[in-house]
């Protein structure tokens, strides 16, 4: 809703109430008595449109206040009347949904006070409760929740905005992680192999730096996906929902030679599936090259049953200290992955001696 509309009927409805409480006051008291509520009740009406001002609340509070005690002097009508109850209710409303703590607590307080004050002074009816006392508190008790739910809308939407904020800087984190890491690892293995080469085979220097320059525009390409996943909502990896983008993420591997192997037949896995097996591969095809430099053979092993698919990948190096101890976050972004989808994770020595990731996701 507009702001301003809201205004806009707030200040018709201020005016109502200040000219039917003149009309009312001068019908039953007669006279000129009339005048003093009406400009009482404008001047706190006027700060209450003003609200988000600084001094607007301790203004209406200071009028509010002034006009109990000189009604009840100079016996005029009972302070605050239905006019100024009502401006105070949308001071009230409004320190309890927007201000700080402290300074909510101050102006509900200050309300209360006035509305406190105006029982005291005010004429006992029959039944104990004079009606301007009821309608004060009961406007004051109206405000008051009002302000309080709206406050606590809005901190339960923060709250949700922070996790969806959160999720998304762990989701980009991941992305970043598992395409930088993997292609800049490739990008260093093909530098030092073509250090290697300069001394032993020089005449075939060219080949290693034309590798270098794939890897590099492979890294750049990748970079470019990462931009267009905060652009888009789409998951790039996602949109292949099979197996086809494993086979060329294996053929790029510059480290051991790997064996891929894939179920059978057609495999159509939902988005979100495709793509946490394809960052456990390549995590794990990453992190064989930086941490397994023993490693001459690594198994990448896909299958899909009843349950969901199970990606193992395993290298014939024995666990060393490299993988005990990586300080990395791929692992932890994997475990995030796969448990996010309710599968396991396992990355640890296998049967064979040998280093095992492990992964299983339901579908």
């Amino acid at each position: 809703m507009d702001v301003r509309l809201v205004e806009v009927g707030l200040g018709i409805v201020f005016v109502l109430a200040v000219v039917g409480q003149a009309v009312a006051i001068a019908d039953s008291w007669g006279g000129g008595y009339w005048w003093f509520d009406a400009v009482a009740g404008a001047l706190v009406c006027s700060a209450a449109l003003m609200r988000r001002r600084a001094w607007a609340a301790p203004t209406a509070v200071a009028v509010a206040g002034i006009a109990v005690v000189v009604a009840r002097v100079v016996h005029l009508p009972s302070e605050p009347g239905p006019a100024m109850v009502l401006g105070l209710s949308v001071i009230v409303g409004a320190a309890a949904h927007t201000l700080p703590t402290r300074s909510a607590v101050t102006v509900v307080g200050a309300v209360a006070v006035v509305v406190a004050g105006g029982w005291l002074v005010s004429p006992v009816d029959a039944d104990g409760v004079a009606p301007v006392t009821a309608i004060s508190v009961a406007g004051w008790l109206a405000a008051l929740a009002t302000g309080l739910c709206l406050r606590l809308r809005d901190v339960r939407r923060q709250a949700v905005t922070d996790v969806v904020r959160r999720d998304e800087r762990l989701e980009l984190a991941r992305e970043l992680h598992d395409v930088v890491a993997h292609h800049i690892t490739g990008v260093v293995l093909q530098a030092q192999a073509a250090r290697v080469v300069r001394r032993k085979h020089p005449e075939r220097l060219d080949d290693s730096l034309a590798g270098i320059e794939a890897a590099s525009a492979d890294a750049l390409a990748a970079m470019r996906r990462v931009v267009g996943l905060l652009r888009d909502n789409d998951d790039v990896v996602s949109v292949a929902a099979g197996t086809e983008p494993l086979g060329k993420l294996v053929s790029r591997f510059t480290g051991p030679a790997v064996r891929l192997r894939l179920p059978d037949g057609e495999t159509r896995w939902p988005p979100e599936v495709a793509s946490t097996v394809y960052r456990v591969v390549q995590e794990s095809l990453t992190n064989v090259a930086r941490h397994a430099p023993r490693a001459r053979a690594v198994s990448v092993t896909v299958g899909q049953d009843g349950r969901g698919v199970t990606v193992e990948v395993a290298n014939d190096a024995a666990a060393g200290p490299a993988q005990h101890h990586r300080r990395g976050y791929g692992l932890v972004g994997m475990r995030e992955r796969v448990e996010a989808l309710g599968g396991t994770l396992y990355a640890g020595p296998g049967e064979n001696a040998d280093w095992v990731v492990r992964a299983v996701v339901p579908v």
